[in-house]
């Protein structure tokens, strides 16, 4: 489901690349407000992005058609604590459209982002299309990020319930949206590629949410290294958009 944005007109810092030196970067600190687009080219793509905060590294990854703004209220309650790269990902928000839609090369994107900006061992936080990412990215690159925070999140199609599943079809048989196929094909993430990652994880998902318990259970038990938390009174998406209820749980998890 899209979320609408919000609109901030708060003050946040931010590192800006400045010049092209032959690929070194030099950092220069800005004011800016919330909003404001810069951008990274990154595997033949450009991702709109913005910083918040001090600490150590923390990337946050959207949704299915929405942007990084589902993210405000919980990037200013982590302000504090984390340097945050907040991240539309591509075909999203103010991030190049018209590209190649899939988890593989979002993943990517993410790596490129990572390595091109010389973050050192972030946190990542995925929610739905984010989580997936996430879990990519880690079998793609399994020593790039450090602790990993899963909101929402499915390895296979299979795993939203089957009434879902069949809504989505509809959907697409309609309009034949990039977007909608993406969850109904992808993505098909094999058990031994799971039970390989060695990332300390944290799985969220809401109680009622619209992926089944018995997928996330068994996404907990191939993830070796993961703790689960079931939220009650929620659904897919009702405590990470536009919330910052999951502070507590994401400083005890990433602090520790």
């Amino acid at each position: 489901m899209k979320a609408k944005k919000k609109k901030k007109d708060k003050q946040k810092h931010k590192f800006l690349k400045n010049g092209s030196d032959l690929g070194h970067y030099h950092f220069i600190y800005v004011k800016i407000y919330l909003g404001d687009i810069v951008r990274i080219s990154v595997n033949n793509v450009e991702l709109n992005y913005e910083i918040f905060g001090k600490g150590k590294p923390l990337i946050l990854l959207h949704g299915n058609q929405e942007d990084y703004h589902i993210f405000d209220e919980l990037i200013e309650s982590l302000k504090d604590d984390f340097m945050i790269y907040a991240i539309d990902s591509r075909n999203h928000g103010k991030s190049s459209h018209d590209m190649i839609l899939s988890y593989d090369d979002m993943s990517e994107d993410i790596y490129h982002f990572i390595t091109k900006l010389n973050i050192n061992k972030p946190h990542l936080l995925g929610f739905s299309d984010g989580g997936i990412v996430g879990i990519k990215l880690s079998i793609l690159a399994p020593n790039i990020i450090d602790k990993l925070i899963l909101c929402g999140t499915n390895y296979n199609p299979k795993g939203l319930f089957k009434s879902v599943r069949k809504e989505l079809l509809e959907e697409y048989k309609t309009d034949s949206s990039p977007y909608i196929k993406l969850m109904i094909k992808e993505p098909k993430i094999k058990d031994k590629y799971l039970r390989n990652i060695l990332n300390e994880i944290l799985i969220i998902v809401g109680k009622n949410d619209c992926i089944s318990d018995k997928h996330t259970q068994k996404l907990h038990q191939m993830l070796t290294n993961s703790q689960l938390i079931i939220l009650d009174n929620h659904n897919h998406d009702s405590y990470i958009v536009h919330q910052d209820i999951l502070k507590p749980h994401i400083l005890e998890f990433l602090k520790k």
